[in-house]
Order: C-alpha cells, then sequence, then structure tokens
C-alpha cells in the first residue's frame, strides 16, 4: 500500500496552520487528512518517531529560491523514506487585519524567502518596513492578532481563511514561474505501482573524475538525471555528499544495472525511495 492511500493519516509539516507546506499536504492526500503542525524542520523529521504522525512532507525546492538544504541534509540522517512528491504553485497575498487598508501599513512581515520574492512590491512602498518571521502562515496568525491595521503579512490563500484575515492585494510575488516540491516521508519504503522515480544519496572517494565514473553508468543506459545536488560531509572539509533524482521505475533491468554499477563505483549509495513524480499521473 503506498503512503498516499493510507486512510485518514496524520501527516506533520513545519510551520503553523495554513502554511504552504498544509496545502501541499490537502492537496496530496485529500481533504480528510489529519494535519499536524510542527515548530521546526528538526521537529518535523521526529514527529513520526515521537508517535506525532504517520508521515512527513518537507519542502525540498523552490523554482526561485532553490534548494532547502536543511531538508536535504536531514534526509541524510533520517530514517524516513521518500514516499511521494507534490508540487504546488506559490501565490502570495498581502493579508492585513480587518478595518487594513494599503494605505496604513507601516511594516509587512513574513518569511525572509516570501519577502525575498516580492521586491516590487517593496520597491513600489518604500516607506514600508520589512518584519521576518518563521513562516508566513505564522506571520498572519501574530498580524491577526495584534489587530493592528498598520501590519499586514505575506502568506497564502488559505492562511487568510483560517485566520479571518483581510486580502489587500493579490500577486504580490515578482515572477509567477514560483513552485515549491515537497517530499512526502514515510517510516517504511513504499512499494507504489506507480513509482517512476529514484532518489538516492552517495559519498564519493575524493579523487578526479570521482562524479563522472558514478554518473556514467546512467547516462549509458539514457536514464534521466532529474537533479543532482552536493551537500558538506559533516566533519570532512571539502568532501561531499551527492543527491541524484533520476528517472526510473522500481524493478527496471537498465535502472537496476545502473545501481550495481553504482555501488562498486562509489564509496556509499543509500536510497532515498523509489515514488511516482508529481507529473507520472500525467504520463500513464
Amino acid at each position: 500500500m503506498s503512503a498516499a492511500s493510507t486512510a485518514a493519516p496524520r501527516v506533520a509539516f513545519q510551520g503553523e496552520r495554513g502554511a504552504f507546506s498544509e496545502e501541499a499536504a490537502v492537496k496530496l492526500l485529500g481533504a480528510s487528512v489529519t494535519l499536524v503542525p510542527r515548530p521546526t524542520f528538526e521537529s518535523l523529521f521526529a514527529a513520526t518517531a515521537e508517535g506525532a504522525a504517520d508521515l512527513a512532507l518537507a519542502p525540498v525546492e523552490n523554482t526561485l529560491a532553490g534548494s532547502v538544504h536543511r531538508v536535504y541534509d536531514l534526509l541524510l540522517d533520517s530514517p524516513l523514506h521518500v514516499a511521494a512528491e507534490v508540487v504546488i504553485p506559490i501565490r502570495h497575498l498581502l493579508i492585513g487585519c480587518p478595518g487594513s487598508t494599503l494605505e496604513s501599513l507601516r511594516t509587512v512581515e513574513s518569511h525572509p524567502v516570501a519577502l525575498a520574492q516580492c521586491e516590487r512590491f517593496f520597491a513600489s512602498r518604500p516607506d514600508i518596513r520589512r518584519l521576518a518571521s518563521e513562516d508566513t502562515a505564522g506571520s498572519v496568525a501574530a498580524v491577526l492578532r495584534s489587530r493592528d491595521p498598520t501590519r499586514a503579512a505575506i502568506a497564502g490563500r488559505r492562511a487568510a481563511e483560517i485566520y479571518g484575515g483581510v486580502v489587500l492585494r493579490e500577486g504580490l510575488e515578482d515572477r509567477a514561474e514560483n513552485y515549491t516540491r515537497f517530499l512526502l516521508l514515510a517510516p517504511e519504503p513504499c512499494a507504489d505501482a506507480g513509482a517512476d522515480k529514484l532518489s538516492l544519496v552517495l559519498k564519493l572517494a575524493h579523487r578526479p573524475g570521482a562524479l563522472h565514473l558514478a554518473l556514467e553508468p546512467f547516462a549509458r543506459r539514457g536514464i534521466d538525471l532529474l537533479k543532482i545536488e552536493s551537500r558538506p560531509v559533516c566533519g570532512r572539509p571539502w568532501e561531499y555528499h551527492f543527491y541524484l533524482d533520476l528517472r526510473t521505475a522500481p524493478g527496471d533491468p537498465e535502472g537496476e544495472a545502473a545501481l550495481a554499477e553504482l555501488r562498486e563505483r562509489a564509496a556509499g549509495v543509500r536510497i532515498l525511495g523509489h515514488y511516482p513524480s508529481a507529473g507520472a499521473e500525467a504520463r500513464r
């Protein structure tokens, strides 16, 4: 059984109610899912072991801000397995208290990434001070609690609906091509029949050509490398772990042969998960 088909699972996410991660969880698993907010990425990854959740959903990449490095580092140390992925569009709204207006605003708060994605708005309002907060939805909750018409927050529509905020402006993001990819993490590997994507992490010897030798078995077989991400090896300066996303289904002979060669060439290989990609349904 796939993680996504578990009856009414409890899913942990980082942030407060109304966060984009919550929106992603509902999109992937449906409205009946039980949502478990966690304050930090560290507490998110601990949620299943603590019995607080059955699954965890973590953002790994944004098309404008790039990779979420802390999540990649936690993946390496975590026993969790990637079970699925989901991609959602990020649409930023300016959300204030009832009675607020654009003209009354003096402070706008949100997560630093959200603030950075709305530069054109701040350029048009140099009188407004930016204030960084832990997450987008949490900033909305704080603004609404304050009842201060000079304060507003940048977040998604779900946060405005949950906390009763007033949408003062939509489409604050500088670029419309703003998407975030999330990974669904489960305590056990998931054997989903629709799996078409493989994520793994490898460690290579520190010598010339090591990365080329590791990737060559996949290139020779025409297996598509979708993403590569490097992260430093803790305590080993100038050595790196490499995270790979590859287009290959479980049990595929070419993919299995390439993995066998990779294990012979790398200092270490760990499979993070074989799972359906966000676009798999459209391709089937």
